[in-house]
Formats: structure tokens, C-alpha cells, sequence
């Protein structure tokens, strides 16, 4: 019987946050460089932030100490040599392993993307040694600083009194404008099953395939090492009572989901959530007419069932998906 945590209904900082409403930090190992903090884990050292370069902005070199993966949401990005090469636009999706060297990422435009690192940045200096870390903890302080309010990563912290709401300037994502969501999501008469690089692709050439009724799957990644499961999801139907046994994070490309406790006009694009293990959702659905459109890591099992204390209908985990 699926009775973990039926009577679940959080009132406190919840899992989720608008990083519309957030401003863009600069990140002083890299001018031109910039950062919304979104969760920093304080058990596994992984941290999530949207980051943003201005046009022409080189990053300095820097090797990833833990793997990372990322979206382009805006803009284009060029990874001039190394086992990123590439220019990266809209809808590409990609994978760091650890320890991969990267050299001089360049800005072809202003460029936003959504990264999650699996631990700290080194940047390097000319002599190629280590200058300085970027860590969790610094994107945890810069939150600090400005009075934001990290997405919580435990059931326990979800249950915390919300504090107040950052109150600064607010610097809307370019994904947020109005048909600006279409760069991620359209172009779909293009989609093909081959892959032409080992590290990234262009997600708009993959075919959907429908998964449960009215909802459907770009699989992107599946990790057999960590049962960690990427996807994009075009969520146009409701689905079920369902238990996160593993965490999850998503953020919002396109269209609008109601979710548990949120406004009647669901969370749209540049929403950005973070789903604790052991997290219960009744029902998530579309609530417009577009496509629903969102992007998701899921790192452990799913579980559904037909509400509180009824049987387990289904697992879903990474030997499930195809």
C-alpha cells in the first residue's frame, strides 16, 4: 500500500521558484559572466543556477571537478575546441562528464542556459594552474547576500516557514517574452532519431513519444551508473496521484502547469522546481490550451498509485524508459 506520506500538504517554502524575479549576480571568475542561484546541496555538493554571458564574453579555461548538464534557453554559445566542440543555439541539450577541460566558451550572442554542476568549477590561469573555485557554498553566499531564498532540497526544509520574498530588482529571462518559449520547443517537423554528437544535441530533432495518454517523451539522457533519468516532457493531460521516491528538478519551457497549491493560472515559463525525495503530488496538469512544455532530471524512482493508501500501480525508473 502506497501510505509514505498521505497527508503531505505543505505550507512553507515549497519546492519551486520564479527566476524571473531574480537578478542576474556576476560571477567574478568570469567578466561578462552571470548567475541566478537556484538550490545548493548541502549533502552532495551539486548546485543549480541559471547563467547568462553577454555577447563577445570568453570564459576563462576551467576544468569541471563533477559532471554538469545544461540547456541553452536564449542566445548561442561556442565551444572552440576539446570534447564540447560545437555551437550550441535553443533547445540544445548537453552533458560535462567530470573532470572534462574546457577552453574559452565563447558568448556568439547574449546567451542564457540552465546548468546544474555535480560539483565545483576550477578556473585556470595562462600558467593552466588553479586560480579559484566555484563551489555550492559561493552560490549559496551570493544568495545570502541579496536576501534570496534557495529552493529547499528535504521534505523537512519544504515544511520551514517561508521567509520573505526577495525584494530587488527582478531580471526576467528572455524564455519569458512573449513567443520567446517557441526557441526550445518548435521546429518539430525536423526531428530525426540520429544523434550526431557524443555530448550535446539539438533537442528539436527528436521525435516525441507518448509515455501514458496525453503526455509525452524526449529521452535525453539515462545514466546506468546513477539511475538518473533526463527528459523533456509535453505534459498535455493530467497525471496521477503520484510519490518522487527519488528527487526531481524541472524547469518550465513552455505553456502553463498546475501544480500542487499554486495559482489557478499554473507556473509558466522560467519556473524552475526542485521535487524532494519522498515528495506526493495528487495531480499536475496543463491548464491552457498551448503545449505544456518542461524539462526534467529525475534521479530516482516514480511512483503511482490511485491516491493515499491505495495499491502501487506503477514504478517508473531508468530501466523503464527506452
Amino acid at each position: 500500500m502506497a501510505t509514505y506520506n498521505p497527508d503531505w500538504k505543505p505550507t512553507g517554502i515549497e519546492g519551486g521558484v520564479d527566476t524571473n524575479k531574480l537578478p542576474w549576480i556576476p560571477m567574478p571568475q568570469s567578466p561578462g559572466s552571470f548567475f541566478k542561484p537556484l538550490r545548493a546541496s548541502r549533502e552532495t555538493s551539486m548546485f543549480s543556477m541559471v547563467m547568462k554571458m553577454k555577447k563577445g564574453t570568453v570564459q576563462p579555461d576551467l576544468v569541471h571537478l563533477g559532471a554538469a548538464d545544461f540547456m541553452v534557453l536564449s542566445g548561442s554559445m561556442t565551444y572552440p575546441e576539446g570534447p564540447m566542440t560545437g555551437t550550441l543555439k535553443p533547445g540544445y541539450w548537453g552533458y560535462v562528464p567530470a573532470g572534462a577541460k574546457i577552453k574559452g566558451l565563447v558568448a556568439d550572442e547574449d546567451v542564457e542556459y540552465l546548468m546544474n554542476f555535480h560539483g565545483p568549477v576550477a578556473f585556470l590561469g595562462a600558467d593552466k594552474s588553479v586560480q579559484s573555485l566555484f563551489t555550492g557554498e559561493d552560490a549559496r553566499a551570493a544568495a545570502r547576500e541579496r536576501g534570496i531564498t534557495l529552493v529547499p532540497s528535504t521534505l523537512a526544509e519544504c515544511l520551514q516557514p517561508r521567509p520573505d520574498e526577495y525584494k530587488g530588482p527582478a531580471e526576467p529571462l528572455t524564455i519569458s517574452k512573449a513567443g520567446a518559449s517557441g526557441l526550445c520547443t518548435q521546429a518539430e517537423n525536423v526531428a530525426t532519431e540520429a544523434v550526431t554528437h557524443p555530448h550535446f544535441v539539438d533537442t528539436k530533432t527528436i521525435p516525441w513519444f507518448e509515455s501514458m495518454p496525453g503526455i509525452a517523451l524526449k529521452v535525453l539522457r539515462v545514466s546506468a551508473e546513477t539511475g538518473q533519468v533526463t527528459v523533456m516532457v509535453r505534459h498535455n493531460a493530467a497525471a496521477g496521484p503520484h510519490i518522487h521516491l527519488g528527487a526531481s528538478d524541472f524547469m518550465m519551457l513552455a505553456g502553463s502547469l498546475g501544480y500542487r497549491a499554486g495559482p489557478p493560472e499554473g507556473y509558466g515559463p522560467g519556473m524552475w522546481f526542485f521535487e524532494p525525495a519522498g515528495a506526493r503530488h495528487e495531480a499536475t496538469q496543463n491548464v491552457t490550451e498551448d503545449d505544456c512544455i518542461y524539462l526534467a532530471n529525475v534521479y530516482g524512482p516514480i511512483q503511482f498509485d490511485g491516491g493515499p493508501g491505495t495499491p502501487v500501480a506503477a514504478v517508473l525508473h531508468w530501466m523503464t524508459y527506452p
